[in-house]
């Protein structure tokens, strides 16, 4: 049995839910670099271009979770849980009910967890 390398809160979960009845099938992307590009951002499936260097690191709640290559460096020995808090997320991303926006939560994985891990996929 594989580790998973991403999961999301029940509260981002409702979340997702309100904006997949509104927008459709929906996709994260995490950059990287600075300020709202290293959280994930929201996207309805097809308008955000994947590049040949951003990895799928696995699905959230029927959403692929995709990360830049350079981002992943940084992320490749933890596990991230998205979840949401209070606040104002970037315009890029699809406009979040309640003034909340998605954040990731990483802690490091455990010896036994990293030697049970899939690697991400190239797209």
């Amino acid at each position: 049995m594989f580790t998973e390398r991403i999961s999301v809160t029940d509260k981002a979960k409702a979340v997702i839910d309100q904006l997949r009845e509104k927008h459709g099938n929906l996709m994260f992307h995490q950059s990287g670099g600075c300020c709202d590009g290293s959280a994930p951002m929201c996207f309805e499936k097809g308008d955000f271009i994947i590049g040949s260097r951003d990895l799928c690191l696995g699905t959230i709640h029927g959403c692929e979770f995709f990360m830049a290559e350079d981002q992943f460096e940084y992320y490749k020995h933890s596990h991230i849980t998205v979840d949401v808090s209070e606040g104002r997320g970037s315009s890029f991303s699809l406009e979040i009910p309640l003034g909340l926006r998605f954040m990731s939560v990483s802690r490091i994985l455990t010896d036994e967890e990293c030697e049970r891990m899939r690697p991400p996929q190239y797209q």
